[in-house]
């Protein structure tokens, strides 16, 4: 007995050290977010974009964001709006085309899903006679603010080849649910995706709000077929040593789902698709990071393995809850990290929330989502174990969206 106890306690011995080490490197990395250099744009007007719009069955939202897209601070004529109409059953593409975008139609229900459409639409794209320097892709329930176009542009011109923009919600304050998407999305824009820019790491990519450089797109193809779209085509230019980068100065607004039976719906696809394409790409990740010494790699392969390692501290966290009640079997070793380093890891790792939302001057009521983050933080358990042995399933399921909210609203 005392031998199995040995191997238990090394074990936790192993598993105590590797969450203070991850934790440690995380919170080290999420301090570079506290410091905002702002980029200027020193570039005029000079990329040609395609503006795709991932759509189906949008006809309740589609109509704001066509008219907000039209009024971008961007030469009108150096952009064209697409709507891709993926297995339409009601009148979206009617409504685009009355409001000025040229909608694409495509009717496949074999190849079901945002990836499959975006597939086809460049496909599309390419035969035209006339080519675009980028492509800039939105979902249909976004809004987007006035300087995105030029943002990209200026990025573009300074040889930024994928770029992410700075990701919001429209309904904040609809519910408990919308208030701690808000307050996660607040958290990683600052904490993670700014921290990571400041240090050169690669972004990542949030589904909306992206551009691609055209000539990459083509030299690669899309092939990012999968659940998380987003995450896939973010991996596969990580391995080839392609950082996406990121804009904090121009924000893209998408509606959060109000109940919790929709959010959990839509999370357990992010998961899905998350633990399918870390299973796909960690391996040569991990692998291309070490034998050529990029710590961008590293540093993506570690947010592959990100939900993996929630579940590993939710099981550590148990255990030291076993500790704490003098449970026997569940008496874990300490780490070998020094405790100085443990606690002020700790401690400032529960202050950065903090000081994200102080920093993204978000409005004072806006805080009582860090209040909501752990009861939202259980509901992801179950979706994490769910997903890890449903992973393999590749059916899409659509988040339906009904607010209307103009970008005048959002501004006010």
């Amino acid at each position: 007995m005392s031998v199995f106890r040995e191997i238990i306690e090394g074990l936790f011995i192993g598993f105590s050290t590797t969450v203070g080490v991850v934790s440690t490197y995380q919170t080290l990395v999420s301090c570079a977010g506290l410091f905002r250099k702002k980029e200027q744009v020193t570039h005029e007007p000079e990329k040609t974009f395609a503006v795709l719009i991932a759509a189906h069955n949008e006809s309740a939202v589609i109509a704001p964001l066509i008219e907000n897209l039209k009024k971008l601070d961007y030469p009108r004529e150096k952009y064209d709006i697409f709507v891709i109409c993926d297995n339409c059953t009601d009148n979206t593409a009617e409504i685009s085309r009355a409001h000025g975008a040229i909608a694409c139609e495509r009717f496949d229900t074999s190849k079901r899903g945002k990836g499959f459409g975006i597939e086809w639409m460049l496909e599309n794209l390419w035969a035209r006679p006339e080519q675009y320097d980028a492509v800039v892709m939105f979902d249909a329930d976004n809004l987007v603010e006035k300087n995105f176009l030029r943002v990209m542009n200026d990025r573009l011109c300074k040889g930024a080849r994928v770029i992410q923009g700075y990701l919001d919600s429209k309904n904040p304050f609809d519910s408990w649910i919308t208030l701690s998407y808000a307050v996660t999305y607040w958290f990683t824009n600052r904490m993670w995706q700014l921290a990571r820019h400041n240090l050169g790491l690669p972004n990542t990519l949030g589904g909306t709000g992206l551009c691609i450089e055209s000539s990459l797109l083509k030299e690669m193809g899309w092939g990012a077929t999968s659940l998380t779209e987003d995450l896939e085509f973010a991996t596969r230019c990580i391995e080839r040593g392609i950082y996406p980068t990121w804009a904090h100065d121009t924000k893209v607004w998408d509606e959060k789902p109000i109940d919790l039976k929709s959010s959990m719906r839509q999370r357990l696809r992010w998961m899905q698709g998350h633990y399918d394409v870390a299973g796909r790409y960690i391996g040569s990740v991990l692998k291309n990071g070490i034998t050529k010494g990029r710590l961008g790699m590293l540093d993506a392969a570690f947010y592959l393995f990100q939900p993996m390692y929630v579940l590993i501290v939710t099981f550590m966290s148990l255990v030291f809850l076993g500790r704490f009640f003098e449970i026997d079997m569940l008496m874990p070793a300490a780490s070998i990290l020094p405790s100085w380093l443990v606690y002020t890891s700790t401690a400032v790792f529960y202050l950065l929330p903090f000081m994200a939302l102080y920093l993204e001057k978000v409005p004072l009521k806006g805080y009582l989502g860090i209040l909501c983050l752990p009861f939202f933080f259980l509901t992801w358990l179950p979706i994490m174990f769910y997903a890890f042995f449903t992973k393999k399933n590749q059916v899409w399921s659509h988040t339906s969206h009904s607010r209307a909210i103009r970008i005048e609203e959002i501004q006010q």
